[in-house]
């Protein structure tokens, strides 16, 4: 059956659900011989594949993975033989049959692998990694240059595999937070020289979609955020504390997205009127002024608030400052060797501080492709779609303090809790994890530590156990600053563990007593009853910060494993990699 019609222009639907309704009748007739009119089939003509090609991935949070695949899939139209494989499944990889290799990795926390890579990059060090030479191979970072170890996991790799002997068939791209650009450009000129193998694949019907390209069907994701409602607002602390955090409820209903406990949502968005507000007055402009952003032209004022990052100044915009004020304080500081010295000096201040350090008002013309665009902010999901039918949670901390006079906020934190109730939306999009899941078997038993916010996907894990009926054993380290102000989700995690589907909960509030009190000390109080879990299976779960909470959480563990374990500190360490490696200790950390 050929040249049918799907949802005709006639039928009852406005332009928007019968897209939808296309994308969705078409991959329902998939496979049974059906293609609608005007189309010649479902996917591109591909090459006869001829060439090796190995995509090794490197991902915390699941991007990395999700454009590995998405590589694959455009490589295989240029006639490669692509396979992607998980950097944490290095060693079953036979490297001597291995010819051509792409790196496609993150990095997270200061300079950090991410956990499914931190294996592969401690065998990528050792002698047994020497047979590398005959590689051929490219490196694709992803990064933030907020972050001051901007794209260092991918560097690294690359740089070692050169120092192995491998040959580097096409420069390492790094790419910010919108890497979209950057990654295509980076594709189209390795898959021409893997091989030569565009000069040798025959032709297709058409060019093939970009690796960037939604699947067909596909109405909402990070290319076309879905406007939500927000249905619930909650404070979560009680009067008398010194934080601000706050459960949210979305609606999904009519977005077609759907999501799993461990997946983070990712929010779009605006920047706060007051301080736009200010940014103008030291321009000197109303915020009427029409500017281009992309294809589109808009007022200053719109293109602040929803498109331009505006409180963390980019280098070219520091450096622009420094050149232009050279007198001002921050101009020693944008030398290389006082990298630590500026980062202290900007704690605390925005593009409108560094502005008011030149002489006159910098023209908009100039300012604007030295700003970062406003990327999205991803948040571990707290629900579980089994417990709540088309709606998503939240658990977010309002980031809002005073600095060199001025009320500083953070922009999404704030975003939720203040002006998202002004339009009523929220622009959402689902970011799927890599492996941070509860585990496949109801039965095993997990481990969760997720002190503050890092409760968040914890509440999700728990709530689709209950909803599914698994038997496993669960063990909750929760902390935070005061039990009686801080003690987040209290009534369903105390109920949960009065019916005993929380096997255990352990709380830590630091501030309860004289001496603080955090979660790894609860930890090795239970270290024998920890190891015991771990011995019958049990996976192990941390969500949090990453700079401190974590890493503190991994030295308790190592620490645990000896003296509980009886194991010696190298045996400890082999230990904890073999966790990693059957992906029973898995982290969210930011």
């Amino acid at each position: 059956m050929t040249g049918l019609p799907l949802i005709p222009e006639t039928a009852p639907f406005n332009a928007e659900q019968r897209l939808w309704l296309n994308g969705y009748m078409a991959g329902l007739l998939a496979g049974k011989g059906y293609i609608p009119a005007g189309q010649t089939n479902g996917e591109p003509a591909t090459a006869t594949p001829t060439v090796p090609l190995l995509i090794l991935f490197g991902s915390q949070t699941g991007t990395a993975e999700k454009l590995a695949k998405q590589i694959a899939k455009e490589a295989k139209t240029k006639g490669c033989n692509a396979r992607v494989v998980d950097a944490a499944a290095h060693a079953t990889i036979d490297w001597s049959k291995e010819s051509n290799l792409f790196v496609i990795t993150s990095t997270y926390g200061e300079g950090d692998m991410p956990d499914n890579a931190q294996a592969f990059w401690d065998w990528l060090k050792t002698d047994a990694s020497g047979s590398l030479a005959h590689l051929k191979f490219s490196v694709l970072a992803l990064g933030d240059t907020n972050y001051e170890q901007f794209c260092a996991a991918g560097k690294k790799i690359d740089a070692r595999l050169e120092q192995l002997g491998a040959q580097r068939i096409h420069e390492r791209t790094d790419c910010e937070v919108d890497y979209e650009a950057a990654a295509k450009t980076w594709i189209a000129a390795v898959l021409g020289k893997v091989g030569s193998v565009s000069a040798s694949a025959p032709a297709t019907n058409g060019s093939a979609a970009p690796a960037s390209a939604a699947p067909a069907g596909e109405l909402y994701g990070k290319k076309n955020p879905f406007p939500a409602r927000l249905l619930s607002n909650v404070l979560l602390n009680k009067d008398g504390s010194d934080k601000e955090v706050r459960h949210y409820e979305i609606s999904l209903d009519g977005s077609g997205l759907t999501y799993e406990a461990g997946d983070a949502l990712g929010v779009v968005p605006h920047n706060c009127d007051e301080l736009v507000n200010d940014l103008l007055a030291t321009l000197r402009c109303t915020g009427d002024e029409p500017v281009k952003v992309g294809e589109h032209t808009k007022p200053l004022r719109e293109a602040f608030i929803r498109d331009y990052d505006v409180t963390k100044p980019s280098l070219e915009l520091l450096a622009c400052v420094a050149k232009a004020a050279p007198d001002s304080v921050v101009a020693p500081l944008v030398a290389p060797e006082r990298r630590d010295d500026l980062k202290k000096w900007l704690w605390g201040r925005d593009v409108h501080d560094l502005l008011n350090l030149l002489p006159a008002p910098m023209p908009v013309t100039q300012l604007l492709p030295l700003l970062k665009r406003l990327a999205p902010r991803l948040y571990s999901i707290s629900s579980s779609p089994k417990a709540h039918p088309g709606e998503v949670h939240l658990t977010v901390g309002a980031v809002r303090y005073e600095s060199h006079g001025r009320v500083r906020k953070g922009v999404a934190s704030t975003f939720l809790a203040d002006r998202v109730g002004d339009t009523d939306y929220v622009k959402v999009f689902v970011q799927p994890s890599h492996g941070f899941k509860p585990p496949h078997n109801g039965d095993t038993p997990m481990i969760m530590v997720g002190p503050g916010t890092g409760i968040a996907p914890f509440r999700a894990f728990l709530e689709e156990r209950k909803a599914t009926g698994a038997k496993g054993k669960n063990w909750l380290f929760f902390g935070d600053q005061k039990s009686a102000t801080d003690f987040l989700y209290e009534e369903t995690l105390t109920a949960w563990k009065s019916e005993g589907f929380l096997t255990r909960l352990d709380l830590a509030f630091s501030r309860d007593q004289a001496a603080k009190v955090y979660v790894q000390n609860r930890m090795l109080e239970n270290a024998a009853e920890l190891w015991q879990w771990l011995q019958s299976g049990a996976h192990f779960y941390v969500c949090g910060d990453a700079s401190r909470m974590a890493k503190d959480v991994d030295a308790a563990l190592h620490q645990i494993a000896e003296t509980a374990g009886g194991l010696s500190k190298e045996a400890a360490v082999e230990f904890m990699k073999n966790l990693k490696a059957d992906k029973r200790y898995q982290r969210d950390v930011y």
